[in-house]
């Protein structure tokens, strides 16, 4: 069996830092890449060895496969770990750094090509008797054969990308007359984020709520599932609070979605960190939607309520090994939630802010763990995703997670920029979601961006006070001025006590 001495992370931000900490914990040497505009961001800082690997754009750094390869083969890496998102889910890089004599600290490239198409996969699964949502099975293309296609499945219905997700390539179409163009926009938005403007169509679930579960497969045959995460709170079909276990799981059904999870595991000949995910509709009837063949952002409440450390579990796969337990070892202690910070807007329709973290101060305490890509003075580029930070928390059980959550959502600090923290605060304060009622629909149906200024707006006040007196003391130590300094006047004892709670 190889051995993993030195691993290169192909990521940046929260992900790579994440990474590089479990590595270290396991005497794994480790190199990080970064483009120019993180030359100094922490994941640079916490490695052994950094490479600058290209310009700002991420298709001349994180996605310049060619650039990576030759880093590994003259630093004598021994395996890549490509995080999420980039290059996870990319068979060519797979292969490339197999060819090279570099594991791939991931699933096959086999694996990735057929999970990596909802349209393959859903083939694949095909003889497992999983339930799966009505729809086509081949690609459409605007025509009377895809307007037949579409009255068969019946509307309301919605338009997917066979390749990647993220809500990029999805439309939901409420009248045939509505069919065609956003066919043709769901197609062209398609080719423009994966390269494949592959659609299909399938049934429009009402009221939905989204579940995925993790499993966890060796390169023996054997897999295992570590329960189910609830990923319904999203907006523009993108998640941002997440939760394990489901509220809405018995423990019958946790059982058949695990062996479900398991099975389109088998199909795909899997081995690794996976996540399969399902919709449950109203009735609890559950469908399989897709399986993302990688490590999710949201895995660390996954590692919250088991104990199992997924980055670690990747690594000892990737050199062979068994699996150290099997399904009966693996129990779900207490309730984990997790929110993710993202550099946004909520009261503008949730758009990306970029700047500067003028003051960044990270919550802590008893079950509160914070993975963050940032540190206080540094830029959000807008080159990227524009998550600042994951905050995840745990408690013995729902009740004591949300209050958690709720008290780390106050201590944390930034200032500079907008932020989901105060919409994060909003869904844990909702009756809808305290009583675990809830589905994708959360957004739309309960949160009015009028809502969002309004919490903002004191926090806005505060903040630029607090920045203020922040950019007041640094200028008077610079300046080393002893007299008055007026620091009882009330702007900077309002931001004081404010900031402090």
């Amino acid at each position: 069996m190889p051995s993993i001495h030195k691993v290169l992370v192909a990521n940046r931000g929260e992900i790579a830092a994440r990474i590089i900490r479990s590595l270290k914990e396991m005497n794994i040497a480790t190199v990080a890449i970064y483009s120019e505009a993180d030359r100094t961001a922490p994941h640079v800082m916490l490695a052994n060895q950094a490479v600058c690997i290209g310009k700002a754009p991420s298709s001349e750094s994180y996605l310049n496969q060619q650039n990576i390869v030759d880093v590994c083969l003259e630093l004598q890496v021994d395996a890549v770990h490509p995080g999420y998102g980039f290059l996870s889910e990319n068979a060519d890089f797979a292969d490339l750094t197999e060819q090279n004599g570099i594991i791939f600290i991931g699933p096959s490239r086999e694996s990735i090509e057929v999970m990596g198409s909802k349209i393959k996969a859903k083939e694949a699964v095909a003889g497992y008797n999983i339930p799966l949502v009505p729809g086509t099975t081949e690609p459409v293309t605007p025509g009377p054969h895809a307007q037949e296609q579409a009255a068969a499945v019946g509307y309301p219905l919605l338009i997917k990308a066979s390749a990647g997700g993220g809500g990029k390539g999805m439309r939901v179409v409420e009248a045939a007359e509505e069919f065609d163009s956003q066919l043709q926009r769901a197609s062209s938005e398609a080719l423009s984020a994966f390269g494949d403007g592959s659609v299909f169509i399938e049934k429009f679930i009402t009221e939905p709520r989204h579940i995925e579960v993790q499993i966890l497969g060796d390169q023996h045959g054997n897999i295992v599932h570590l329960y189910e995460r609830e990923c319904s709170i999203q907006r523009r079909h993108q998640k941002v609070i997440e939760e394990a276990p489901s509220t809405a799981i018995s423990a019958q059904l946790r059982q058949q979605l695990g062996q479900a999870a398991v099975d389109v595991a088998k199909a795909a000949g899997y081995y690794g960190a996976g996540t399969v995910e399902f919709m449950l509709d109203q009735h609890k009837n559950f469908y399989f939607l897709e399986m993302n063949t990688r490590l999710q952002v949201e895995h660390p409440i996954t590692e919250m309520i088991t104990g199992i450390d997924l980055v670690k579990e990747q690594v000892r796969v990737a050199e062979g090994k068994k699996l150290p337990f099997d399904q009966g070892d693996i129990k779900i202690t207490g309730h984990a939630i997790e929110a993710r910070v993202y550099a946004e807007d909520p009261s503008n329709n949730f758009l990306p802010d970029t700047g500067k973290l003028h003051y960044y101060q990270i919550p802590r305490g008893p079950g509160v763990r914070v993975d963050d890509g940032y540190y206080q003075g540094m830029e959000v580029p807008i080159y990227y995703d524009p998550m600042i930070a994951k905050l995840i928390v745990h408690g013995k059980n729902r009740v004591e997670a949300i209050q958690r959550m709720i008290r780390s959502i106050d201590e944390y600090r930034v200032v500079g920029l907008k932020t989901t923290l105060d919409f994060c605060r909003f869904v844990m304060q909702h009756p809808k979601f305290e009583q675990g009622d809830y589905n994708t629909g959360f957004v739309g149906e309960h949160y009015r961006p009028e809502e969002g200024q309004n919490l903002n707006q004191e926090t806005q006040e505060v903040a630029a006070a607090f920045a203020a007196y922040i950019s007041s003391q640094k200028k008077s130590s610079s300046q080393n001025h002893t007299g008055n300094q007026s620091s009882d006047s009330a702007w900077r004892s309002r931001a004081k006590d404010a900031w402090n709670g």
